[in-house]
């Protein structure tokens, strides 16, 4: 038996259900409220004493951490394969997954949480909210937030953000010059880690990162998004009225994005 406990918007949970509809695995999901900080509450703590999101539980163990996630399902069904058969090859799909998790990650948290947790909390009194803050157990995460809470989009840690995302497609469109895939002819993990990512710049409308002076990248998206697993992993899971005021805040926040690019 497989249970997923995730949202619909986070990254890493994308990444995992990608994964899960590649490999056509049923599953029983589980809606952790990120923006009531359900994350943080003892009984998901219990499951993940990281309070991030995904946790999969399979057979009753619960596994965390979205790259390892995948990992665990490659090995346990092997078959569609998203691994290359060889290890230099495996190895260059490493480097991918760790660049996603060690670089873009935090490159997209900076840019997404203001934009989908910013809205929320300015409802509540900001007492409340530097609590709820103050109680996320990861550090680095906790000051990145707090940051973004106090100053938006103007922190730093946004700026880096959207300079790492530029960089990281400047090197995307070298490598895809000459091929489909990011290892060549054949879609692996490395293009699913990838992929929700291209998932927060289409849908706050901010592909002016790689269209029109990146066609390699734009074509590598579109086939991914042409994919069944695409649809059914992330397109589906995002309500039409939330996909409007997205791309509306995207917009919105496009100029003051730019201008970080310019000033590097």
């Amino acid at each position: 038996m497989i249970e997923l406990h995730d949202h619909p918007m986070s990254p890493c949970a994308q990444k995992v259900r990608l994964v899960l509809a590649e490999k056509a695995l049923d599953y029983e999901a589980h809606f952790v409220d990120l923006a009531a900080k359900a994350n943080l509450r003892p009984e998901y703590l219990a499951l993940n004493p990281k309070g991030l999101v995904p946790t999969l539980v399979y057979d009753g163990q619960p596994i965390i951490e979205s790259t390892v996630i995948a990992e665990f399902l490659e090995e346990r069904h092997p078959q569609p394969r998203l691994t290359p058969d060889d290890p230099l090859s495996r190895a260059r799909m490493r480097v991918w997954t760790k660049h996603v998790d060690e670089v873009i990650h935090p490159a997209a948290g900076a840019l997404q949480w203001p934009m989908l947790m910013l809205p929320v909390l300015g409802q509540l009194p900001q007492e409340q909210a530097e609590a709820l803050l103050a109680q996320v157990p990861d550090p680095v995460r906790r000051d990145r937030q707090q940051q973004l809470y106090r100053n938006g989009l103007a922190a730093p840690v946004a700026a880096a953000g959207i300079r790492a995302f530029d960089k990281t497609l400047g090197d995307m469109e070298s490598v895809l010059a000459d091929r489909p895939y990011l290892l060549g002819d054949t879609f692996s993990l490395a293009d699913i880690g990838l992929m929700p990512y291209f998932q927060t710049i289409r849908n706050f409308a901010w592909e002016a990162l790689y269209e029109p002076h990146r066609p390699a990248v734009g074509d590598w998206c579109r086939r991914c998004f042409e994919r069944p697993s695409y649809a059914a992993a992330i397109e589906r899971a995002i309500p039409a009225e939330q996909l409007d005021k997205m791309r509306a805040a995207g917009e919105q926040a496009w100029p003051e994005l730019a201008a970080h690019l310019k000033a590097a």
